[in-house]
């Protein structure tokens, strides 16, 4: 607005003089008078070199050359003005100045004004009033949460966060939430099993030994019979010691220490390694082993783990499996992923007990009598997942077959 006035103001100016310098015009002061009597929204000024007003609708003023606005406080005549902009130049000895009225240009100004600070203060109320949705929001939520933790801490660990199916960060926080409890409860539910099992499981040995050291006690025993006796009490104790071994091989596992010494193997020979010292007790049994192992498996992982995998799938097939029966191991690449199979056709396992039969100290022989102690592939099943192994049991018709599948791909990102 400004620069139109300015334009305006220029075109006037130039109209000015052109029409002073007319033969018939009388010169500058005639036209300027002229022209201030009519109300075209223009003012002008024409003051000698003393200051005095010759011509215009303006009174006196100091003379500035150029452009320049200031706010009118006074009326000259019947000409009131709240503000004007315009230019001023000298004329020979006079001082000339056409300007125009800026009272639509500070109603525009007031308006910009007005408009930002309402809009401002709009924006404020609405930000403090979503803050206050979001924030009531995020606080119930978090209330929620909270809610769910004092009744976790009081015992009730069946407790979990409700989910609003909204699909925001806060249901996703939730689920996490929740995962993580149900992940808590199973492992919870499994200290309280373990712990169960262990007291079973090392009652029976600790009770045969209490009872064969109350009877060497007792009796008058001879040194051949107290040397059997002591022989058996240390077979009971290995036996023990043995439990807790693997117990705590399965814990180093599960903890995932051993994975930063990963390196690369090669699980052909691994495979074969396992049959070579297991093919003697095998034939002992008039077992059969056939096999089918490809060449150049090689994957990232733990040598040590990975053959304490297979020996432990290999004697459990070959434990629970008749005389005569045969046992599967084949090792193949398929797509992107290499698996290991070891089948028997030994009595198997149910299907109930399948998923079962992988936590620790779970016999199908409820009575116990049989050595071991339920925890071999509870071994294996946590050295299958420290490397991002699938292990999965099912049926031979007859028998039982145990897939190990390596993802290809994890194994590259591991190197």
């Amino acid at each position: 607005m400004r620069h139109q006035i300015d334009d305006t103001v220029s075109t006037e100016l130039n109209e000015v003089l052109t029409d002073s310098q007319a033969p018939d015009s009388g010169g500058l002061q005639p036209v300027v008078k002229g022209m201030a009597r009519h109300p075209s929204g223009f003012y002008y000024l024409l003051e000698d070199s003393k200051g005095a007003v010759l011509a215009g609708n303006l009174p006196w003023t100091t003379p500035v050359i150029g452009v320049r606005e200031w706010a009118g406080s006074a009326k000259h005549a019947e000409h009131p003005y709240s503000g004007i902009r315009g230019r001023g130049l000298n004329v020979g000895s006079n001082y000339l100045f056409v300007g125009w009225n800026t009272h639509q240009l500070n109603e525009m100004e007031e308006f910009v004004a007005d408009s930002f600070i309402g809009g401002l203060f709009v924006s404020v109320v609405v930000a403090l009033a979503g803050g206050l949705v979001m924030s009531g929001r995020l606080m119930r939520k978090i209330e929620s949460v909270s809610e769910t933790s004092r009744n976790i801490i009081k015992g009730d660990f069946k407790q979990r966060v409700r989910i609003r199916d909204r699909g925001d960060e806060l249901d996703h926080l939730a689920l996490s939430i929740n995962t993580m409890l149900d992940r808590i409860e199973n492992l919870m539910d499994d200290l309280r099993q373990v712990t169960t099992d262990i007291a079973h499981d090392l009652r029976t040995p600790l009770t045969r030994l209490r009872n064969r050291l109350e009877l060497s006690q007792r009796t008058s025993a001879e040194p051949t019979e107290l040397r059997e006796t002591i022989a058996a009490a240390r077979r009971e104790i290995d036996g023990i010691l043995e439990i807790f071994g693997a117990l705590l091989r399965i814990a180093q596992v599960e903890s995932g220490a051993r994975k930063s010494a990963f390196a690369l193997v090669d699980m052909t020979d691994i495979i074969n390694t396992v049959l070579e010292l297991y093919r003697p007790s095998i034939e002992e049994k008039h077992q059969h082993v056939q096999e089918a192992i490809d060449r150049g498996l090689t994957i990232v992982g733990d040598k040590e783990l990975l053959t304490q995998l297979f020996a432990n799938l290999l004697e459990n097939a070959t434990l629970h499996s008749p005389p005569g029966a045969t046992v599967t191991v084949t090792a193949r690449r398929v797509s992107e992923s290499i698996e290991v199979s070891i089948s028997d056709n030994g009595p198997g396992i149910p299907e109930s007990m399948r998923t079962k039969v992988l936590g620790r100290f779970v016999r199908l022989e409820r009575s116990r009598t049989t050595p071991g102690s339920g925890l071999g592939l509870s071994l294996a099943s946590a050295i299958a997942q420290l490397h991002d192994a699938d292990m999965v049991l099912k049926g031979n018709d007859p028998g039982l077959t145990v897939r190990v599948s390596f993802k290809v791909e994890t194994q590259a990102s591991i190197r």
